[in-house]
């Protein structure tokens, strides 16, 4: 017997029948004798539905009343299931996180959760063995006691969470797929799901492009070192052994894996956008001048390359933000001319990044120049680089992204089973 997490995300709880079908799936583990909290998002489709609401109410809303609106799907969702559950014959009740409760930072639409007391559900455990229903994506913030939300995707987050504060034995992320893969198998048919990845890889992975988990859940997971497995809830509850290992891929420490690849995956994303500075006169504080606006406005600036112009007195100065940020990033550059003397911008929205990412690349030289001499090879020019220890990034022209993705994927052998 243990005590596990259940998290269930929209297209798990999309309508009645699958939310049926999510209880089969919690009875099968409380009836081996598991304690079971189960975190659900919305229903599918629900939060763009009341976001949209939001918005046309008045396109200038209140934050504070944009949680409130947009917190009431998983209200709806928790409630719906442990109706279910009580009519299998289940104890079970509804929680929302004010009521736990998940407190919460006052960064409506994206707080950060600074504690959570689980001491009532881990009582109901004992006396009552009782399944708490958890309405995830949504705190409360202790100063003004208003209703938070954490940012699309939260409710990874809050699963996490309640799992360490629960000092659950697992997390286990039930979603539309069966695990992480070595990349996406849309683009690669050979892609492998992983049986165990380390949380740094996964780290990479989901802030690389990978949508199978949000960055801060995976970032929890591995904080408070709690293994997360993530699993489809599509596969039939009454033929999976509660006490054996279901397909899926379990998310862990590096020391649980026994041997590491070189390569664990390959990431990309198409939502990149490229500015480039010209003739820029190189002299202390230009970059300053360049990226202190671009951070008092918020934008994410990822890849930045910078060389000497070709009159050989200046220096070009390459960056990349999220496709989302261009217009505003380079309305920010062009309103701060003046300070950063460049004579010509020259940017392009046709690019992609393809990244490489396996904790193996400590230990192994030439795992880069391996991946530039394959791409060098299909005529795919690289247009900037990024390392850092387990990974290595390329922009490339977004026309030969899936050219790439499958070139490197072979190229590291993740191919092969």
């Amino acid at each position: 017997m243990g005590r596990l997490v259940m998290k269930f995300g929209g297209t798990s709880v999309a309508n009645i029948d699958r939310i049926r079908n999510v209880a089969r799936h919690v009875k099968r583990e409380v009836d081996a004798g598991h304690d079971v909290a189960v975190v659900v998002s919305a229903m599918a489709g629900k939060t763009n539905e009341l976001v949209d609401w939001c918005r046309d109410a008045s396109p200038m809303h209140d934050a504070r009343e944009y949680d409130a609106v947009v917190a009431s799907g998983e209200q709806v969702t928790s409630g719906l299931l442990a109706i279910v559950l009580q009519g299998m014959g289940i104890q079970a009740r509804s929680w929302q996180g004010w009521q736990i409760p998940i407190k919460t930072s006052d960064a409506h639409a994206s707080a950060r959760i600074l504690e959570i007391d689980g001491s009532e559900i881990v009582h109901r455990f004992k006396d009552r063995k009782e399944v708490a229903v958890i309405a995830g994506f949504q705190g409360i913030n202790p100063q003004t006691n208003r209703i938070t939300t954490l940012g699309r995707g939260g409710s990874d987050t809050s699963a996490v969470a309640i799992a360490a504060a629960l000092r659950a034995d697992r997390c286990d992320i039930y979603t539309d797929v069966d695990g992480v893969y070595t990349t996406d198998p849309r683009v690669v048919p050979k892609a492998r799901r992983l049986d165990k990845i380390a949380f740094e890889d996964m780290l990479e992975l989901a802030s690389l492009g990978a949508k199978v988990l949000q960055v801060r859940s995976v970032e929890l997971g591995m904080v408070h070192n709690m293994p997360v497995f993530v699993r489809s809830s599509f596969d039939k509850p009454e033929d999976i052994d509660p006490h054996g290992t279901p397909p899926g891929t379990l998310i862990c420490s590096e020391e649980e894996i026994m041997e590491s690849h070189v390569v664990t995956g390959i990431a990309f994303t198409k939502d990149e956008a490229q500015i480039s500075l010209r003739q820029i006169e190189d002299k202390p504080g230009v970059a300053a001048a360049i990226f202190g606006p671009l951070a008092d406005a918020n934008i994410n600036v990822d890849m930045i390359v910078q060389n000497v112009s070709e009159d050989g007195k200046t220096t070009d100065l390459t960056f990349t933000v999220p496709a989302a940020d261009y217009n505003r990033a380079r309305e920010t550059i062009t309103a701060a001319k003046g300070k950063i003397g460049y004579i010509r911008l020259d940017s392009a929205t046709d690019v992609s990044k393809v990244s490489v990412i396996g904790s193996g690349m400590r230990s192994h030289a030439g795992v880069a120049a391996k991946a530039f001499k394959a791409l060098s090879e299909r005529n795919i020019n690289i247009r900037a680089i990024t390392t850092s220890e387990i990974k290595f990034s390329v922009l490339i022209d977004a026309a030969y992204t899936e050219l790439a993705v499958r070139t490197l994927h072979t190229l590291y052998g993740l191919d092969q089973t």
